[in-house]
């Protein structure tokens, strides 16, 4: 069983839709890892928010500010300067990986870092893997979530239906969620096991076990912000 890594970069493609993004951020409140986020991929969230939701900017903005009220310490700020000896993936994403490297270079101990992203191919895992940081997909950070923090994930899962009625939609099975939200490995997995009925609700089973506190991942961003966990 492989473990949740303690802190995430949260690439603007996970933050942009809103079940993702919601379902992510439940994981992270419930103690399964701390996320993180730039300056840029601020940027990019509230330029392509704007565009696809057809929202004016001034909205985006709060939304934003909303997020990082409630994530003060997420915020990386400016990571420009740990780009430098980036070569082998898509310059484009050079951002993405210098936020994780700037946890990297602020933290402390053997704190597990990684990238969640649905752009993977962009991303060349040997450049990652000798910086130490690790790539994820959304479906196989929610499975090492289901595998480790059950409770958790659960109660995130339950939540999912709500997350995805706040636009207008009916409430909807879970099974359907999943797919439409590309987890389909997590989709498959909760059905193999027994815990997803065919009309797609949670049915998964009591266990005690619940999510650790990620401490020393917030401890790290805290740090490295100047702002106190």
């Amino acid at each position: 069983m492989k473990p949740i890594p303690h802190v995430i970069v949260l690439d603007t493609c996970v933050l942009l839709p809103n079940v993702l993004r919601q379902g992510l951020l439940h994981l992270a409140r419930l103690g399964c890892f701390t996320p993180v986020w730039s300056t840029v991929i601020g940027d990019e969230w509230r330029r392509n928010a704007a565009r696809l939701w057809d929202i004016s900017d001034a909205e985006v903005l709060i939304q934003w500010e909303a997020l990082q009220q409630a994530w003060p310490a997420s915020d990386l700020g400016d990571v420009a300067g740990y780009k430098e000896g980036l070569s082998r993936s898509d310059p484009k994403d050079w951002h993405v990986i210098a936020a994780a490297s700037k946890v990297k270079s602020c933290g402390r101990g053997e704190a597990r870092v990684a990238i969640i992203t649905r752009n993977v191919r962009d991303f060349h895992r040997a450049e990652l893997y000798h910086l130490g940081v690790e790539l994820l997909d959304p479906d196989a950070l929610m499975l090492r979530c289901l595998e480790n923090a059950p409770q958790a994930m659960r109660r995130a899962l339950d939540a999912f239906p709500a997350h995805a009625a706040e636009h207008g939609r009916e409430i909807e099975p879970l099974g359907l969620i999943l797919r439409r939200e590309r987890l389909f490995r997590l989709n498959k997995r909760l059905h193999a096991n027994g815990w997803l009925t065919e009309e797609g609700v949670s049915t998964l089973r009591a266990t005690t076990e619940e999510a650790p506190p990620s401490s020393q991942a917030v401890s790290v961003v805290a740090e490295q912000t100047g702002q106190s966990s």
